[in-house]
């Protein structure tokens, strides 16, 4: 009781010095209180953004190796395509296997085929080569050149070259026809059936590309239900509950499947060399479904497109290591959206990078300056102390006395600097915020910029799609930031309290009281 009246009486008879130690803890505590509570927002803002944004991992394959074992010459395409049907397409077993993986919270997939349609022209791995077929008669008389009333070009039906040649009753008829070879992988339907193993994997209707219009989505993953584009059934004059039959365009098989429901699609599209969207022959069911007709007929070419859903970043190396390991051809490779949820959230981490940076960098300024100014202020008191020590008061005592004079100025000051740190957190937070996304899109302007006038503004650079960012950040100053505040606040008690520790630590009463005489 005797030190904390002591205190009081030292603090009001010391009303300048106290004023000044006031006002700069005023100043530390107010700007902590606003870069805490920025940092602890943005914080727990990425925390939100990332477990609400699942990192996905998808196998796709990986064309840039292909390219490298490509061959040139006139004469490599044929080889080229027997090398690509060489490579072993993943398999659901082979996705089965992968997603069984410490590393993952599950997995789904779509599995796909097509059957039918003669409207789309779509990219393929074909062509068309030249045989040449040669075939020589001897003749009694000499002819000139011609052959069967063709001479030189095109023969009777259309589709062949026939060239006939004369020398010395001799006649060659060279024909040369064109062949086609083409990749065993090709999917030569004309409508799209995707089939889906969960409804996490329909992505197109969550993330709102497509929407029922009429109907429902399928029951389940195994009946043989279906939904289909709004412009397919309109352009075929179907309704829900009617079945509708496809064929496999290898063997004539026939499948017949119930619509369940017809979607539209909301998806924007500058493609206006066609009055349909890319959707319009895509049929949606179950991936069972799928599943069911590949085991009746081995004939139908089917794909399949895996989603892996990882724990968290660290997994990813991991994870890849893991699926190589398992036997995952050099010829794919695992691409995730890291970057994508990294770039959304980037404004948002160099916000908290400046807050946490100008925190520290704030502290040990303080920290020195208060240590300074206490050390000052313990040589103009050297009587006082020598005084106390000389009537008996411990060092102790003494260093306490001193330390409780700063703790009650600095919890005054803490408390105003708390107030007024809250009013100023979210303006101050939005305005750089705000300042940084304005950065950010300077960058991505200048690099369009780069592509010269008319560039692609709204391009994805490095293969990276769009996602919602991050652009506010409602600051506020809650427990954590108060408990963190009292925190500071008596670390930087404790190292100006240092100068106080040392000094009586290192002063002799009689020494004092000589020097003052």
């Amino acid at each position: 009781m005797y030190i904390l009246k002591n205190s009081l009486i030292s603090i009001a008879r010391n009303k300048g010095r106290n004023i000044l130690i006031g006002i700069i803890i005023l100043v530390i505590a107010c700007a902590s209180t606003v870069t805490l509570a920025i940092r602890n927002t943005a914080n727990n803002l990425v925390k939100d953004y990332e477990e609400s944004h699942d990192i996905t991992g998808t196998i796709s394959f990986d064309r840039g190796q292909l390219s490298n074992n490509f061959k040139g010459g006139e004469d490599a395409q044929k080889s080229n395509i027997e090398a690509f049907n060489n490579i072993e397409s993943i398999t659901l077993d082979d996705v089965k296997n992968y997603g069984d993986s410490e590393y993952l919270k599950g997995y789904y997939y779509l599995y796909a085929t097509s059957l039918n349609s003669d409207t789309l022209t779509k990219a393929t791995d074909s062509f068309e080569y030249e045989v040449e077929d040669r075939e020589t008669t001897t003749i009694s008389t000499s002819t000139t050149t011609g052959g069967n009333g063709n001479g030189i070009g095109r023969g009777p039906g259309g589709g062949e070259d026939r060239h006939t040649i004369t020398n010395n009753n001799t006649t060659t008829i060279i024909t040369k026809s064109k062949e086609k070879f083409e990749s065993s992988k090709n999917l030569t339907g004309d409508f799209e059936l995707d089939g889906y193993s969960s409804y996490d994997a329909m992505t197109e209707f969550v993330n709102g590309t497509y929407q029922i219009t009429d109907g429902e989505i399928i029951s389940d993953f195994e009946s043989q239900e279906c939904v289909i584009s709004s412009e397919l059934a309109t352009l075929n004059e179907i309704t829900v509950g009617q079945t509708i039959t496809l064929k496999n365009p290898n063997t004539e098989a026939t499948y017949e499947f119930v619509v369940k429901g017809i979607y539209k699609d909301n998806s924007d599209s500058n493609d206006s060399s066609s009055m349909y969207s890319k959707s319009a022959n895509k049929i949606i069911t179950g991936s069972k479904v799928i599943e069911n007709l590949v085991v009746d007929d081995s004939t139908l070419v089917t794909t399949i497109t895996p989603t892996f859903i990882l724990k968290d970043k660290d997994s990813v190396e991991k994870f890849t290591t893991e699926i190589k390991e398992k036997g995952l051809s050099e010829y794919y490779t695992l691409n995730t959206n890291v970057e994508e949820l990294e770039s959304a959230t980037k404004s948002i981490e160099n916000v908290k990078t400046f807050a946490t940076t100008f925190l520290l960098i704030m502290l040990a300024i303080s920290a020195v300056v208060l240590f300074v100014i206490n050390m000052i202020n313990i040589r103009e008191r050297k009587y006082e102390i020598g005084v106390f020590r000389t009537i008996g008061v411990s060092k102790f005592k003494l260093t306490l006395q001193f330390a409780l004079e700063i703790l009650i100025v600095s919890v005054v000051m803490l408390g105003i600097g708390a107030v007024c740190g809250s009013f100023l957190a979210k303006p101050v937070g939005n305005m750089l915020l705000e300042n940084e996304i304005q950065s950010v899109q300077e960058e991505t302007e200048q690099i369009s910029n780069n592509f010269g006038k008319g560039g692609p503004m709204d391009m994805n650079f490095g293969g990276t799609v769009n996602v919602q960012t991050i652009d506010t950040i409602n600051a506020v100053v809650d427990i954590t930031v108060v408990a963190q505040l009292l925190g500071i606040e008596l670390a930087l008690m404790l190292v100006s309290s240092l100068a106080s520790m040392i000094s009586i630590q290192r002063f002799s009463p009689l020494t004092i009281l000589k020097e003052r005489s």
